[in-house]
């Protein structure tokens, strides 16, 4: 199964998302999108497939989402974009690319959305909390 993760290590979110995909046996391609941050096209693109709205995909905490006074809701999805592309840590994260669909997985557990249902092992995430319980079923 082909796989992209657009992933950043220092969000447990994301680390979660990656340990899941590798987990059920899928080796994804890993984007740091921090030192290779998709191009605005991309973002467009990337948002569309989600079938949300440019908003939906900024993160606010840790970036200067306020600074940038981006929580003017009459900013243009261009202009949001242009933000991003200046800031790419506005991007929210993990987004992942798979053959069944493009999904902001927050919560980590969202991903499994993107795969197959059947086969999977037990899995907790680096927190504690229970994903998969030790029959192979999803715990939410």
């Amino acid at each position: 199964m082909d796989i992209v993760i657009y992933h950043n290590a220092e969000c447990g979110t994301s680390r979660n998302v990656l340990e899941l995909l590798r987990h059920v046996g899928v080796e994804p391609h890993v984007v740091e999108y921090l030192k290779t941050p998709p191009s605005r096209t991309l973002v467009a693109q990337l948002v569309a497939r989600m079938g949300i709205g440019v908003r939906d995909v900024l993160r606010e905490k840790g970036t200067p989402y306020g600074e940038l006074g981006l929580d003017d809701l009459s900013l243009s999805d261009e202009a949001l974009l242009d933000a991003i592309e200046a800031h790419p840590i506005l991007m929210n994260r993990p987004i992942v690319v798979s053959p069944a669909g493009v999904k902001l997985c927050r919560p980590s557990e969202t991903v499994l959305d993107l795969l197959p249902a059947e086969g999977l092992q037990p899995f907790t995430k680096e927190d504690g909390e229970v994903v998969i319980d030790s029959d192979g079923r999803r715990v939410r």
